[in-house]
């Protein structure tokens, strides 16, 4: 190729970057102004009154973006009323005990109802009972009244393999019970009073704030669960239906049944849903359309460990996230 073929293909190779760069740009910036769009456009919804949601999904544990939203709906002169979606199988009993609390406040201030969505057990069921009416779908699960304290056991594996594990203690029961070696009765008497304590402290929040004796409550509090209409005969939520019926009740608590329900979302989801697409669209512009989200699943994904007392049905499932799908 002579020199002048040489300065047109590098020319051209200058025009074609260009344009790339150019085309990345406009992309993200759509992107991003589709995203901040729906953000502005929930302020403005914000701005009038209305009636948030806000969901409760997933593995319950403190988390404090939640609390900090439950916390802002209770305080927005702007919220006539509050519900609280639901759609989990429990989590930790100090997850569960924050968040029961922080509805609690809410309803000192303005009605709250629980929706279930399809499953409210264990910590999930706590926190439905803090509110003021439950309306759940007929054959969503309702119950798992319970706690359990779980640990796992690996000393039979350490033997097999040639491995043991020393431990000199101040007392026989500090780190009990301990995952390299079998638990001793003390240990597992001492775990035991740690569980009925709790499991008698989650029965009488039950009885209280369900109008039921102890012996009434302790009857259905055996771990069992309930569909939504078994639920309704038991007395464990308060009507079968979703959000006409949500309405219908905070219509009798004086509250414009054409109000807006407004979803409260954590305000960080929006970036994060702009990272990652912004992400996949850099990968795309380098020939690898899965790069961008796999580096960023690297940084956000997050495991989660329960150690110790938990209050959870069919516990295994995936963590709790956000309303957006991200994990908190």
């Amino acid at each position: 190729m002579d020199q002048s073929g040489i300065a047109d293909r590098r020319r051209l190779r200058r025009k074609l970057t260009f344009w790339r760069i150019v085309g990345l740009l406009a992309v993200v910036l759509l992107v991003f102004g589709l995203t901040y769009a729906g953000g502005f456009a929930e302020r403005g919804e914000k701005a009038r009154s209305h009636i948030a949601r806000v969901m409760v999904s997933g593995v319950i544990t403190a988390n404090e973006d939640l609390l900090e939203r439950l916390e802002d709906v209770r305080d927005d002169p702007n919220v006539r009323a509050v519900v609280i979606g639901i759609e989990s199988p429990g989590g930790t009993t100090y997850g569960g005990e924050v968040l029961y609390k922080a509805v609690r406040d809410i309803s000192a201030v303005k009605p709250v109802v629980a929706e279930v969505r399809g499953l409210a057990a264990s910590a999930g069921y706590m926190i439905a009972s803090a509110t003021d009416h439950i309306v759940a779908g007929e054959a969503s699960i309702v119950g798992s009244i319970g706690v359990i304290f779980q640990y796992g056991n690996i000393s039979e594996l350490l033997d097999n393999i040639g491995v043991s594990v020393g431990a000199v203690k101040s007392s026989p029961l500090k780190a009990e019970p301990s995952p390299f070696s079998p638990a001793n009765p003390e240990a597992e008497e001492m775990i035991g009073r740690l569980v009925a304590d709790s499991y008698d402290w989650f029965v009488d929040l039950v009885a209280e704030r369900r109008n039921m004796t102890r012996p009434e409550t302790l009857a259905i509090a055996d771990g069992s669960i309930f569909t939504g209409r078994q639920a309704l005969q038991n007395g464990l939520v308060d009507a079968i239906g979703a959000e006409d019926e949500v309405r219908a009740y905070l219509g009798t608590r004086d509250i414009d049944t054409d109000l807006d329900i407004v979803d409260w979302e954590p305000e960080r989801s929006r970036g994060l849903l702009f990272g990652q697409a912004a992400a996949g669209l850099i990968g795309g512009m380098f020939g690898n359309s899965a790069l961008g989200s796999q580096v960023l699943s690297a940084f956000t994904d997050q495991k989660l460990f329960l150690d110790g007392l938990i209050s959870v049905w069919q516990f295994g499932g995936q963590q709790a996230r956000d309303d957006w799908g991200n994990t908190p």
